[in-house]
C-alpha cells in the first residue's frame, strides 16, 4: 500500500473514532448538571486557571514551599508555548463547528484544534502534581474532567483530546525528569 494510501486509512480510522465517540456524548448533552459540571471545567481549563490555583493553594498549604507554585507555573508556562504556539501552528486543524447551540457561553478559541491544549495541560500537570501527593485521585479526577469537557461542548474532536493526553502525558515525564521534586 503506498504511503498516501495508508495516510488515507489513518484520517479515516481517525474521523471514524470522533464520529462514535461524538454519538455517544450528543446522547449525554442536555443533561442540567453535566452540562454546568462541563462548561465550568472548560472555563476553569482556560489558560490553565484551574492548574494555578492548586499549585498556590499548595504553595500555601502546610508545606508552605512557594517554590511548588513556581516550579508549576513555569511547567504550565513550557507547555503552553509548546502546544499552543508551536504545535497548534504546525498543524492547524480545523475545529468542530462553532455555530450549533450552547446553554451556556463559552470562550471561542482562536487557535488550531490539534492537540486539546487544555487535556495536553491536564495531562501535564496530573502527573507533576501526583508526585508523592497523597490528593493524586482529586488531580486525575479534575484533569480528566478538564479535558473530557472540551469534546463535551464541541470546542475539540475526540482524537485532538487524546493526542492532549498523551502528549501532556510525555511532558510531565519530561518535567519530572528535568526538574525533580526536592527532597521531602
Amino acid at each position: 500500500m503506498s504511503g498516501s494510501g495508508l495516510l488515507a486509512r489513518a484520517n479515516k480510522a481517525v474521523a471514524d473514532f470522533d464520529a462514535a465517540v461524538e454519538r455517544r456524548v450528543d446522547r449525554r448533552r442536555g443533561n442540567a448538571t453535566l452540562d454546568k459540571v462541563m462548561y465550568a471545567a472548560t472555563e476553569l481549563g482556560d489558560f490553565s486557571l484551574i492548574w494555578h490555583l492548586i499549585g498556590t493553594a499548595r504553595a500555601l498549604g502546610p508545606d508552605r514551599r512557594p517554590v511548588h507554585a513556581a516550579r508549576l507555573s513555569t511547567i504550565i508556562g513550557i507547555e503552553s508555548v509548546l502546544v499552543n504556539a508551536v504545535i497548534k501552528n504546525f498543524v492547524r486543524r480545523h475545529r468542530p463547528p462553532w455555530e450549533q447551540e450552547r446553554p451556556y457561553n463559552l470562550r471561542r478559541p482562536r487557535t488550531s484544534s490539534f492537540p486539546s491544549g487544555h487535556a495536553s495541560s491536564a495531562a501535564t500537570m496530573f502527573g507533576v502534581l501526583s508526585q508523592r501527593d497523597r490528593l493524586w485521585p482529586l488531580y486525575l479526577v479534575i484533569g480528566a474532567t478538564v479535558a473530557s469537557s472540551r469534546v463535551y461542548v464541541k470546542v475539540h474532536h475526540p482524537s485532538d483530546v487524546v493526542a492532549g493526553v498523551v502528549l501532556g502525558t510525555a511532558l510531565a515525564a519530561l518535567a519530572r525528569r528535568a526538574w525533580p521534586l526536592p527532597p521531602s
